[in-house]
């Protein structure tokens, strides 16, 4: 295993723990307008960890302005 780890995943097999791991930053980092908790943003987080990136991007929405939902009629 060379010694940048590409994902936090590489860094906890190699050190036992991800204090050590530095995300990268890059032109792939790029923020989402997905919501919170959808299948879109979950899949975005899980690309981001998966590449050694932040979580989180500054510029990923942070509420649900502008957005429709389904309302379920009580029963």
């Amino acid at each position: 295993m060379s010694d940048v780890c590409k994902n936090v995943f590489e860094a906890i097999l190699k050190y036992g723990h991800d204090e050590d791991f530095d995300p990268a930053i890059n032109e792939n980092f790029l923020p989402t307008d997905a919501p919170a908790g959808s299948s879109e943003k979950i899949e975005i987080l899980r690309a981001r960890v998966e590449r050694g990136q932040p979580l989180w991007h500054r510029d990923d929405r942070v509420d649900y302005a502008g957005l429709t939902g389904v309302i379920r009629p009580r029963e």
